[in-house]
């Protein structure tokens, strides 16, 4: 029996397939996050063959059996010069893991879940960026700079963004559109301030960026609770999303929107605050002339398929496949029409 992985992983956490060569999932891990800018090459590789152990016993198969290969599609993996450095960290330190690797970004090995034929993924996690694939195999790319020169719409931007708001408003150096009292309440429980100098730690010496980014769930959890600010934050957040989109459309073949419609594939925790950030995204969206309609989509629990798929691909085998079980419809974006969810 031939077995095959594929990894889908995040600056957060990530998700590990392992298949037999009818395509029947054997097991399912999560572990932590595999951004290597983050965690450095050496931990990346370090986690990986974490969860290829726990895989390999959660599916019976031998620690020395190796893959025939894995798929890793990770977040930071946009250059070839350090996807290689991962490949080889992998091949010296763990050469049980797996024959062949195929490496690229999380964006890449998401659009590979929903479709052979391409499509747009936007990632909207701890970062975010997008991606668009077209039928030819073009790739083009929108965001992806960390946090230092993007992330516009991710996690990290809404608490980054929150925090700025609150504390240029009590320096009066610009007043906040709405009360602060929430966002900085749950900022100081957050990060356990007693002062807000010591929100400095946090941006420097013990700068987390998963940590930092983790304050947004509890915004939205106010913005839920109709707190003005923090749902001013995430109507911001969708508006810049949809600028993602927008920042791509050109980029778009006739023969990938040849049924009417663009997948764009919704990745990432943020996206489970879509009603918060949807009245953001179709006003930006009606802002431009769209020719066809977006299928908005989220990924099921398989999307990790999406790297099975490219590391079958680079073996040349023949595997079976389907694309409708990786992802479900949430929205339909149509001009001219009445938009609705689904």
């Amino acid at each position: 029996m031939k077995y095959y992985g594929g990894i889908e992983g995040g600056a957060t956490h990530s998700k590990l397939i392992i298949c037999n060569e009818e395509g029947e999932i054997l097991s399912t891990v999560t572990g932590l996050g595999t951004n290597h800018w983050i965690s450095g090459i050496p931990e990346v590789a370090k986690r990986i063959a974490d969860m290829i152990e726990k895989g390999k016993k959660e599916a019976k198969i031998n620690q020395t059996t190796k893959l025939i290969s894995l798929g890793l599609s990770l977040s930071g993996c946009e250059q070839e010069a350090t996807n290689s450095q991962l490949r080889n960290a992998l091949r010296s330190k763990y050469p049980d893991i797996a024959e062949h690797y195929v490496v690229c970004s999380d964006t890449v090995g998401s659009i590979a879940a929903v479709s052979a034929k391409g499509g747009l993924v936007l990632i909207s996690g701890t970062g975010s960026n997008a991606l668009l694939r077209n039928p030819d195999g073009s790739v083009h790319g929108c965001g992806g700079w960390g946090n230092f020169l993007g992330d516009e719409g991710s996690a990290w931007w809404v608490s980054h963004r929150a925090i700025k708001i609150i504390f240029d408003d009590m320096d009066n150096f610009e007043k906040s559109p709405y009360p602060i009292d929430k966002a900085w309440e749950l900022t100081k429980e957050h990060f356990s301030l007693q002062n807000r100098r010591d929100i400095l730690d946090h941006c420097y010496a013990k700068f987390d960026k998963p940590f930092f980014a983790s304050l947004c769930k509890k915004l939205a959890l106010a913005a839920e609770n109709d707190d003005k600010l923090c749902r001013y934050l995430f109507n911001e957040a969708g508006r810049l999303l949809a600028r993602f989109v927008i920042a791509l459309l050109p980029k778009v073949q006739k023969s990938l929107v040849d049924s009417g419609d663009l997948r764009v594939l919704c990745v990432g925790s943020v996206w489970l605050s879509w009603k918060l950030m949807r009245e953001g995204f179709i006003n930006e969206l009606n802002n431009v002339s769209i020719d066809f309609g977006l299928q908005m989509v989220t990924p099921t629990n398989s999307i990790a398929m999406g790297p099975v798929y490219l590391g079958v691909d680079g073996v040349n085998h023949d595997f079976p496949r389907n694309y409708e079980a990786n992802y479900k419809l949430f929205y339909t974006y149509k001009q001219h029409k009445q938009n609705g969810c689904i």
